[in-house]
């Protein structure tokens, strides 16, 4: 499977945290440092589905909502010093994300059972083929942080 266009969806994001500063997140919404981290956790989810289908398993599971990480998320970003050590981190995960995707072959069209809730602009709870998955956060999900970030910027 190519992965051009999930590196450029990366590179978008990381052109955004790149040299910014960032004010305060609207009541109810994600700060800089909770979208940094909330990206790492979710590669960390599709970094184990690839995984497993890179193993031959016939299944692979990828759950992800939006809101049931916060607290994770604070601590998360506590955990590697702030939005520095998170960015720093997801240039990590990404990589090593598309990396493991470069490798996948046929087998990116083994259904994942995937559970997926970011707002009501991307909610998906059936089996997808993982490329459909990958696809999805490549075209909707890291767009839509990217723009978050963009909003938050000062």
């Amino acid at each position: 499977m190519e992965t051009g266009g999930l590196r450029r969806a990366y590179d978008g994001v990381f052109a955004e945290i790149d040299g910014a500063t960032f004010g305060p997140a609207p009541e109810g919404q994600l700060s800089a440092e909770q979208i940094v981290a909330h990206l790492v956790a979710n590669d960390e989810l599709m970094i184990q589905a690839t995984e497993a289908l890179l193993a031959g398993s016939p299944f692979a599971y990828y759950e992800l909502e939006e809101d049931i990480h916060r607290p994770q998320l604070d601590a998360l970003a506590a955990e590697h010093g702030g939005l520095r050590g998170l960015t720093a981190l997801l240039h990590d995960t990404s990589d090593r994300l598309c990396g493991l995707v470069d490798q996948l072959g046929l087998a990116a069209d083994t259904p994942v059972e995937t559970h997926l809730r970011e707002g009501f602009d991307l909610i998906v709870d059936e089996p997808l083929p993982w490329s459909r998955t990958l696809d999805l956060h490549t075209r909707v999900h890291l767009p839509k942080h990217q723009s978050q970030l963009h909003l938050l910027r000062t």
